[in-house]
């Protein structure tokens, strides 16, 4: 399976570059994945650029066709299966990441308008692994902010654009001394290792 890993973390000292290197680690030791199956795109080494412009040379309507995006674009249609690990900030993922998916889910590439309530998905068959980390506990999301998370990477997002088969990974208190980070870590790369899709 194609897969396409989108890591959004300004320090390669971080947890979850851990979980980025966990994640590749299983991927590499499944047997149904080959070596050049795997794209990583790391938007903050790679200086992606998160500001959405409009202006009289820059339309709306032409995002879909930005040129300076296209290696992106073909990212996307390349992978069968998107895997994004970031950290949750103020309960959401980073602005980077966000900028990506505001500059990258254009009208006529991510999706087509039909006239009716919801688009057309143009990214349908491809499937969404999010693998997060935050400070407070776990059910905090849920709780407290009424699984804002989720609602906005499965239905706001993906939903919107054909994409169905969204998991997520949710590590909370990963700051505490005794946060379990080994096995959170330990449990990602597992997971890699034996799926099979």
């Amino acid at each position: 399976m194609k897969t396409l890993i989108i890591y959004t973390h300004p320090n390669h000292h971080s947890l979850s570059h851990a979980f980025l290197q966990r994640t590749l680690q299983g991927l590499h030791e499944n047997p149904h994945i080959q070596e050049q199956d795997i794209q990583v795109l790391d938007l903050y080494g790679e200086g992606f650029d998160p500001i959405l412009v409009f202006n009289e040379q820059k339309r709306r309507r032409d995002m879909h066709v930005e040129p300076s995006l296209e290696k992106y674009r073909n990212q996307l249609l390349w992978a069968e299966r998107i895997i994004l690990i970031y950290p949750i900030w103020w309960g959401r993922p980073p602005a980077m990441l966000l900028g990506y998916i505001d500059r990258m889910f254009a009208s006529n590439f991510a999706y087509r308008e039909k006239g009716g309530l919801l688009p057309e998905g143009l990214l349908k068959g491809k499937s969404v692994i999010c693998i997060s980390t935050m400070k407070g506990p776990t059910f905090y999301p849920l709780l407290w902010l009424n699984n804002a998370h989720k609602t906005l990477m499965r239905r706001a997002l993906f939903s919107y654009v054909g994409i169905k088969k969204v998991k997520f990974f949710e590590f909370g208190g990963m700051e505490k001394r005794e946060g379990k980070q080994t096995k959170k870590l330990d449990r990602i790369y597992r997971y890699f290792r034996a799926a099979a899709q």
